[in-house]
């Protein structure tokens, strides 16, 4: 039975962890979901860790509902969310309730997430009074990175970290089912997980957070271009590749591999009439000029 976002709510009220990851492909997705892992999210980032942007501004909706169908076909049990990119949402409230609408029909998401607080406010109330849950996300915004300076921690100083409060209550108040918090410093975070009665989901915001998520590539080190702080490499991946082809192509260049184990036989009588001589009479002859 899948996971529901109030399911999600009901862990926040029992006090119970909520681990979160990123998927981009089927093969991925499945194997989070059979983790038990209870939201899987296809994040944007898979502009930059998956389609080799620097950033997540590139990547389209048609890019992102690719990769949105193949993840839910391969989770069965966790809820997926599918991150509205970059312009999909920021025209107007009628531009945002189409995209989120083709995530769940075209995509078969169960909810959708955007960036931004009280100026998106609005926006997430159209969206969930059409019946389509959101996800929030305030702090740092990564679609808002040159308007931010960069990627830079959010909230430290008493003005900020009003205004980081207020964003994120005007999304609890909007409808989101849970608000994602970027780069935020833990003591704030703290706070927020406190005065919020929606679940908060933490990336760099340190562990009082209700759940965390963060980017699977990370946690596998699959991505090596960098290293964001707020990471943990629970595994090498990338290094057990590199080394598991590095084999591949050395055994090929050796002659061996394939031996007969990975071969297929068959009765050899079958190839006695090719292998006789041609009569000479059946050879094409070269016509003389």
């Amino acid at each position: 039975m899948r996971v529901t976002t109030r399911d999600i709510q009901e862990m926040k009220a029992r006090g119970e962890k909520i681990p979160v990851l990123t998927a981009y492909d089927y093969p991925s997705a499945k194997l989070l979901d059979e983790a038990g892992v209870p939201i899987i999210l296809v994040g944007d980032s898979l502009a930059q860790v998956v389609l080799g942007y620097d950033s997540t501004l590139p990547v389209t909706m048609e890019e992102m509902l690719h990769h949105v169908r193949a993840v839910v076909r391969g989770a069965k049990r966790a809820l997926v969310v599918a991150d509205m990119p970059f312009m999909s949402y920021q025209v107007d409230a009628s531009q945002a309730l189409v995209n989120a609408g083709r995530f769940l029909q075209e995509g078969s998401a169960q909810a959708v997430k955007l960036e931004g607080g009280r100026r998106v406010a609005e926006t997430v109330r159209r969206i969930t009074q059409a019946g389509i849950p959101v996800m929030g996300h305030a702090g740092m915004t990564p679609q808002s990175v040159h308007q931010l300076g960069g990627y830079h921690v959010q909230g430290r100083d008493a003005k900020a970290a009003a205004n980081l409060l207020a964003d994120a209550l005007a999304l609890e108040e909007a409808g989101a089912f849970c608000v994602v918090l970027e780069l935020v410093p833990a003591p704030l975070a703290k706070l927020l997980t406190q005065r919020l009665r929606v679940p908060t989901i933490g990336i760099g915001a340190g562990p009082d957070c209700d759940g965390q998520v963060q980017v699977y590539y990370d946690l596998l080190g699959l991505f090596t271009d960098f290293v964001p702080k707020h990471a943990k490499r629970y595994a090498a991946v990338a290094e057990t590749i590199r080394a598991a082809v590095a084999a591949y192509v050395a055994e090929v260049q050796s002659g061996a591999f394939p031996t007969e184990k990975q071969s297929f036989t068959m009765d050899e009588s079958a190839l006695t009439g090719l292998l006789r001589p041609s009569p000479e009479g059946l050879r094409p002859h070269k016509r003389e000029e």
